[in-house]
């Protein structure tokens, strides 16, 4: 199932995109979740990662495809953005928020479904990743979590270390532990959960992660930590 949202303030243009979308199922053997909104507002003001690709109409009344795309890009790294424009002259700043293309009104469904392909063989490749979402202030962030660096404890939030910067969120570490059980994490301190695939080394009383990162290892965890560093580096177990 491939997640749309539709982002158009034009009733029958929206009608247009969804019978090019149902087409496009019937053409392809694919499934489409479709949701629509009818202004840039609606979809940003409690914006969950849950898309996979959003078809965005530039010119919106309230606030335009291309700051839509701004606010969004900036809590989702991996959704795909299709411009719907009325004029390619908007569409070529498209570049500064990573879209995939556009499309020029009025929509002929060919050049729509190229870029439609396009996009579902971007959506296909993201899959194999995994992904953490974390709330955070003005809405929820998705991160791969590949890109983590670790996750610290700071009283009753959690902060996450990334190649993207660091954020902070609500919850306890042990919902992070859980979630991560599978995914190459170790705690290296109670308030340290560390992504393995960073390690750089580890000396008496601290791991070095290849970002730079300095972090403390506790005696209470420091075999445990060893140890499983040591099967995720393809070693043999004690």
């Amino acid at each position: 199932m491939i997640r749309i949202a539709i982002v158009e303030d034009e009733a029958s243009y929206v009608q247009t995109l969804e019978g090019y979308l149902k087409r496009f199922e019937r053409e392809n053997d694919v499934s489409f979740q479709i949701s629509v909104f009818y202004d840039g507002l609606d979809i940003v003001s409690d914006y969950r990662p849950e898309y996979d690709i959003l078809l965005l109409d530039i010119q919106l009344k309230h606030l335009d495809g291309m700051k839509t795309a701004e606010k969004i890009r900036a809590l989702d790294e991996d959704v795909a953005f299709i411009f719907i424009t009325s004029t390619v002259s908007y569409a070529v700043q498209g570049y500064l928020v990573d879209a995939l293309g556009y499309v020029v009104k009025p929509v002929p469904y060919l050049a729509f479904s190229k870029i439609l392909q396009k996009a579902i063989r971007q959506v296909n490749k993201k899959q194999t990743k995994n992904y953490l979402t974390i709330e955070v202030k003005g809405g929820h962030l998705r991160l791969d979590i590949s890109r983590i660096y670790y996750i610290e404890s700071q009283r009753h939030n959690i902060i996450v270390h990334s190649d993207r910067g660091s954020f902070l969120t609500p919850g306890p570490m042990k919902r992070m532990e859980e979630f991560l059980n599978d995914k190459s994490f170790a705690k290296c301190h109670n308030a340290y959960l560390v992504n393995l695939a960073h390690v750089s080394g580890v000396l008496q009383n601290s791991v070095l992660l290849a970002g730079g990162q300095d972090l403390p290892v506790s005696r209470t965890h420091k075999k445990a930590f060893l140890d499983t560093l040591t099967d995720y580096m393809g070693g043999i177990s004690r």
